[in-house]
């Protein structure tokens, strides 16, 4: 497996709405911080969109990136057409084999049959491109709903298959796995803890370092896929101290990951 890290490694560094830190993480300095946690790739997304870099930023991430050896990979939100082509076209300038795509945005939460009314039309480009669409499970679509949408659109799209978001809409991960893993195409690894409240009337969900958490972590890692490391690091009452909890678990998740030999 190559193993990456992301923005959604590092959300709190990046800065999460409500909470700006005081020198927010910039895409420059994800590369030399992945490089040094031993990661194989880094995927920007939309909280750190590869879109506001200049041509000329881009090209020197892009130079960097090949000097340290990192495959870079792009991520977006929104199923519009320019968003996907404005991401397919960072794609391509980043040799990244597949764009990963959040469907959801505020003020837009299409229908499946909106969603796949949408991308149909882009499917040449994507091909031309020689890039797949990778549709990541998310808040509100079921898995089920998911697979006959991207088995709809045909073998240019896929699944970017990540191991916690679909507990918000009420699915375990064994359901999640059996559905959708015949489409995936990529891993977000996000290992994950359930709590009762003291109280004992309802669960708490929380982030975990990987292999600390619910997630059997140890067989997703012996999957033929590309993978990157997400944490949901829970806040600890002050921006730095969550800051460096966030650093300490990424470090922690990536030794983790070469106790198996596969990172």
């Amino acid at each position: 497996m190559r193993l990456g890290v992301g923005s959604y490694t590092f959300p709190w560094a990046v800065g999460v709405p409500g909470h700006p830190p005081k020198a927010p993480l910039e895409a420059a300095e994800l590369l030399p911080l992945a490089h040094r946690l031993g990661a194989k790739a880094v995927q920007y997304c939309e909280n750190l969109p590869l879109s506001r870099l200049s041509p000329a930023e881009r090209r020197r991430l892009r130079e960097r990136a090949a000097e340290l050896g990192l495959q870079i990979e792009v991520g977006t939100r929104g199923t519009g057409s320019q968003e996907l082509l404005e991401g397919l076209e960072l794609a391509r300038f980043f040799g990244a084999s597949f764009l990963r795509v959040v469907i959801d945005r505020p003020g837009d939460e299409p229908t499946p049959e909106e969603v796949a009314a949408r991308l149909r039309p882009l499917a040449g480009e994507f091909r031309r491109a020689g890039v797949r669409l990778g549709l990541e499970n998310h808040d509100r679509f079921p898995a089920r709903t998911l697979a006959a949408l991207v088995e709809g659109l045909g073998e240019w799209a896929g699944v970017v298959l990540d191991t916690a978001n679909s507990l918000a809409a009420g699915e375990g991960w064994e359901t999640v796995e059996g559905v959708l893993g015949p489409f995936a195409l990529h891993l977000h690894l996000k290992d994950f803890t359930v709590r009762r409240q003291p109280h004992g009337l309802g669960l708490v969900v929380e982030g975990a370092p990987l292999g600390r958490g619910l997630l059997p972590a140890a067989r997703l890692l012996r999957w033929e896929l590309p993978a990157t490391l997400e944490l949901w690091t829970p806040f600890q009452g002050d921006l730095e101290a969550t800051i460096a909890l966030e650093r300490r678990w990424a470090e922690e998740s990536l030794a983790f990951a070469r106790t198996l030999e596969v990172a």
